[in-house]
This record gives C-alpha cells, sequence and structure tokens, in this order.
C-alpha cells in the first residue's frame, strides 16, 4: 500500500517517531490550503492530542498550501520531495552524493522561497555590487542559491571527471561489472554483504543505500567480477531526484550484467518491478546487457508461498528464488551469472598506429594478441577477444 510505504519513508528519518497515519480522501485539492477547513481543524485537534511537531504529506504541496497549514496547525510540514530530500541528505556519504543531494535541496528550496519570505512587498535598496535598486528580498535569495547551484555545478564537474577517470581505469581491468538493482528495501545491499563479506549498511529501511560501492567477487568458477550495489529505486521519486542521482546511477549502464532484485514477499513486488523497469528503460540500458532477476526474501514466505514461489522462478531461464538472509539459491543464481558473462570470443584484424603505443601494450598485457606484423602505416594485429574485451580497448 502507498501509505505502508509513506510510513516507512517516515521511518528511514532518524530520530523520527512515527505516532500516526491515516489516508485523507481528496476528491478536489483546495488551491490555498489543499484540504477543506473541516478536515484541517479535524486534523489539528488530533496533531494537538498527540503532540505532533512534523506532519508529512505523501504528496506534492504546493508552496502557498505548505506556509498555510503550518500557519493552520502550528506545526512543521513536508511534502514527499521534501522528505526524500531529508533523507537524502542524511544518508549520502561520498562527495558526489553529498553535492548532489545540495543541488537538489537548493533547486527544491528555490521554488518554495514563498514560505519563507511573506513579505515580498519589502525593497532592499541596492548599492551596485549587492543589488540592483528595489531588489525584493525573495529575488536576493533567489539569485544568491543561483550563485551557489552554479559553484555546486562545477564542483560536481570535477568529481564527475574524477569519476570517469577512476571508470577508465576500471576498464583496464579485465573484470567485468555486476550491479545489483532494485527497488529500495528489495535487499540488495544484504545480498551485496554476503557475497563479498562487505561491511555496507543494510538495514531494513527506505534508501539505506544512496551511493553505489563496488568491490571484487569471485565466483564458485574462479571468475572475477566487480560487484555494484546501487541507490534503490522508488515510485514517484521527483525528477530532479533522478536528475541529480543520475551520475549514481550512471554504474547501471556500464554493467556486463545487471541484477535485478526483488522483494518477492512484498505485496506490491510486482508493482515495484515495473516501476524499476522504467527507470532502467529512461537510463538507456542496451538491450545487448544481460538482466537477471532474483526475487529474494524467500524466507519471508510461509512454506506453501516459497515452494510456489520457487515453482514459478524455476520455469523461467533468467529468475532466481533467493534468501540473501539464509543463502538459499545464490549458488545457482551465481553459476548463472558465470554463464551470462561466457561471451564466446572472435578474431579480429586490426591495424594500430605507432602513436597507439598504449593500446597495443594494453592487447598484449591481456593476450589477446594472436600475431603481429609491423608495417609502414603500423602495427597490423590479430586478436581474439570477446565483446567485452572490445569495449574496455574502445574505451581507452
Amino acid at each position: 500500500m502507498a501509505l505502508e510505504e509513506a510510513v516507512s519513508l517516515a521511518h528511514a528519518l532518524p530520530d523520527l517517531e512515527v505516532v500516526g497515519e491515516t489516508v485523507v480522501p481528496l476528491q478536489r485539492p483546495q488551491p490555498g490550503m489543499l484540504f477543506g477547513s473541516g478536515k484541517i481543524e479535524e486534523l489539528k485537534a488530533r496533531f494537538e492530542a498527540d503532540e505532533v511537531a512534523l506532519v508529512l504529506v505523501d504528496g506534492p504541496v504546493t508552496p502557498v498550501q505548505q506556509r498555510n497549514l503550518e500557519k493552520a496547525w502550528g506545526v512543521k510540514l513536508l511534502d514527499r520531495t521534501g522528505l526524500i530530500l531529508e533523507i537524502f541528505s542524511d544518508r549520502a556519504a561520498t562527495r558526489e552524493g553529498v553535492l548532489q543531494v545540495e543541488m537538489a535541496h537548493l533547486s527544491y528550496q528555490r521554488t518554495r522561497l514563498v514560505r519563507a519570505w511573506t513579505h515580498l512587498e519589502r525593497q532592499r535598496g541596492g548599492l551596485g555590487f549587492v543589488g540592483g535598486p528595489g531588489e525584493t528580498q525573495i529575488e536576493a535569495d533567489r539569485r544568491a542559491i543561483d550563485e551557489q547551484l552554479v559553484r555546486l555545478r562545477r564542483q560536481l564537474d570535477k568529481v564527475v571527471k574524477t569519476r570517469e577517470l577512476h571508470r577508465k581505469a576500471r576498464a583496464k581491468v579485465p573484470f567485468p561489472i555486476v550491479a545489483l538493482v532494485g527497488y529500495t528495501n528489495a535487499g540488495k545491499s544484504t545480498l551485496f554483504n554476503r557475497l563479498t563479506g562487505a561491511e555496507v549498511m543494510a538495514k531494513d529501511m527506505l534508501f539505506a543505500t544512496l551511493d553505489p560501492t563496488m568491490r571484487q567477487v569471485e565466483l564458485p568458477t574462479g571468475a572475477t567480477v566487480i560487484l555494484s550495489d546501487t541507490v534503490g529505486f522508488i515510485s514517484d521519486l521527483p525528477t530532479e531526484l533522478v536528475a541529480a542521482f543520475r551520475a549514481t546511477l550512471e554504474e547501471v549502464l556500464a554493467a556486463d550484467v545487471i541484477v535485478h532484485v526483488r522483494d518477492i514477499s512484498h505485496d506490491e513486488s510486482e508493482e515495484q518491478a515495473g516501476d524499476v523497469r522504467t527507470i532502467l528503460g529512461s537510463l538507456g540500458v542496451p538491450d545487448s546487457v544481460t538482466q537477471i532477476e532474483l526475487w529474494n526474501k524467500i524466507d519471508r514466505l510461509d512454506p506453501e508461498e516459497a515452494e510456489a514461489v520457487r515453482t514459478r522462478a524455476a520455469r523461467e531461464d533468467a529468475i532466481f528464488a533467493v534468501s540473501a538472509i539464509t543463502g538459499e539459491g545464490l549458488d545457482v543464481f551465481l553459476e548463472a551469472v558465470t554463464q551470462a558473462l561466457g561471451e564466446e570470443k572472435h578474431v579480429e584484424d586490426m591495424v594500430l598506429s605507432f602513436a597507439d603505443g598504449r593500446k597495443r601494450a594494453w592487447l598484449f598485457e591481456k593476450g589477446l594478441v594472436e600475431q603481429e606484423v609491423q608495417t609502414e602505416e603500423g602495427y597490423a594485429l590479430t586478436v581474439n577477444w570477446t565483446a567485452t574485451d572490445k569495449a574496455r580497448f574502445d574505451s581507452l
């Protein structure tokens, strides 16, 4: 249910005690107050009785509605976007994540300055270097936010360039990337920890992981892969937040195999899976990338349900019923990953100029060269490689 997810979002904020939740049917939202006067009075009495200090509305609230409701109820109010931003602010760990959150926060605040400044008629005289004559306070604040956004964007550009260098460095390592994706709280971090032995934050709450974590893992066959744990997806994630975290999700685009982890015990598992597939599609994940679906948390099902899930999963080639907690089904899943990465090699002839010494050295370092002849144009090479090898070569 949407209400259940909203409560989970609230629990994701530390030191927040949820004292109640309710569904308020709205035939037509009121432009100024969102709710009708009767409902506002009813809710006010309830908030006062429960000594509520913060009200969360699981949906969009305009700046004017937010200001008016806070005044009527005497509480602080956050809409869905505001709440998710608060969670992001609390969880972002890497420099890139922190910058992305700050930018999303500022963009959000910029649209809601009306809440902070009700005296819009107040003028501030300018001295030339502060603001033009007659600049209103809200205009000055907007300008200050825009300037801060420009500074943050420059910093983020530097961080993203560094990330690109790291990605290119990884491309030189002949290890394929396996990315874990899925709806938030589906169990990705628990699975990541079980497979890698890493201590990634894995709590039963939404958005436990915000920054991708990457670890080297050896498969049962002895093959080595890089496992990437990514931020969880969620329905109705505001577009500005998807944009802010696009660089985080870009790890998925570099993956050789995408593992879609689902909480199969959740009542809305199918709807959640649909949201994940929609976001993957919007990211532009190539059709050539192998996708495997993990139906996780079968340990939470009763024996009959669990058996039915195992039977359904067994009928499909790329679906596996597993438990990241007990380890059930993970061996079969890892074998499937190994098979998916077992690409066929093909022979290809190429000519490298004498200036391409680094590329030539890489080919020899990886043992991909079968024959080489030096010509007037450069090096005529015959290589035997996989599509992944070729992609990594092209990225050099």
